[in-house]
């Protein structure tokens, strides 16, 4: 039986004490990139703390909240006008959802840096292999893990009493949201790794931007319910756009207040202009990424 490029690529990858060996040859783009798919998804089932770590914590958050803050949050959702007579499980359903993708998305950093600290990173720097297709297989790996977390909340959400008004359709643009709401952080966190190169120092930068960024964005609590200076710094937060993007898609309305859109109509005044904030975001700081790592793969070669 003749050996499909994916059997190849799997065949290449073997493992050896939690790492994976990738066998150098003259591999398509496709080769290159499954291989490295397939290399961070055995570290990820190797290592399922980190997986899980970042699944736990906004479970808590979106228990806890809804739980204890539940009542208080929906009088607040009433008089913050815009968002009224809904629940506060609904309101906070996809800011939950966007945290997932803040945290798995953090954790790409990490595992750079485990890559690091192992000598895995040279290695494959001076491998004959596609840079592209290392970077592109490695957030392949992530986003999966992304999309899982994110249906896990989405249904754990609904248990608890939150209504997606756009159906199983807006179930899976949130989905893509989170994926496009994921990529500038996980090419910010992997910036951080190759700068820093220390696993500690990567972690803290990771949360000390995520949790400042969420509380003075739109997460919790509609723009209106906010003091006047974090209605600012929640105009300027790319947060602010990626839970608007979901929660047009959770309520089938225009949500967005932190600007003025009007020209395309009901939810579509609040998912272009986030779509555009959050490509312009992905299109930036994953250049800055690839950048960054095209100059270390030189440096290792020398």
């Amino acid at each position: 039986m003749s050996e499909g490029p994916g059997d190849k690529a799997a065949n290449e990858a073997r493992a050896d004490g939690g790492h994976v060996r990738t066998t150098p040859s003259s591999n398509s783009f496709f080769s290159d990139f499954w291989v490295n798919f397939v290399r961070w998804n055995l570290k990820a089932i190797r290592n399922p703390f980190v997986v899980v770590g970042s699944l736990v914590q906004p479970i808590i958050f979106l228990v806890l909240f809804t739980q204890v803050f539940g009542q208080i949050a929906t009088s607040a959702l009433g008089s913050g006008g815009g968002a009224g007579g809904i629940t506060y499980e609904t309101f906070l359903l996809p800011a939950i959802a966007m945290q997932v993708s803040l945290a798995a998305a953090a954790g790409s950093g990490i595992g750079l840096v485990n890559d690091m600290e192992e000598g895995m990173f040279e290695k494959t720097l001076v491998m004959p292999m596609s840079r592209s297709a290392m970077f592109l297989g490695k957030t392949a790996a992530e986003i999966v893990r992304i999309v899982v977390q994110i249906a896990i909340i989405l249904a754990l959400g609904t248990v608890l009493g939150a209504n997606v008004a756009t159906g199983f359709l807006g179930a899976l643009g949130i989905l893509g949201i989170g994926i496009l709401f994921s990529l500038w952080f996980i090419a910010l966190s992997n910036i951080m790794a190759i700068v820093t190169r220390d696993q500690e120092s990567t972690i803290i930068g990771a949360n000390l931007l995520q949790f400042p960024l969420l509380f003075v964005s739109t997460a919790f609590l509609p723009l209106s319910a906010m003091p006047d200076w974090i209605q600012v710094v929640a105009t300027y937060n790319p947060i602010t756009y990626g839970v608007d993007a979901a929660r047009a898609l959770m309520l089938d309305q225009d949500v967005m207040t932190v600007i003025e859109v009007t020209r395309f109509g009901g939810i579509w005044d609040t998912l272009v202009p986030a779509i555009a904030v959050l490509l312009a975001l992905d299109i930036v700081l994953g250049g800055a990424m690839v950048y960054l790592l095209n100059r270390a793969s030189s440096s290792a070669v020398q």
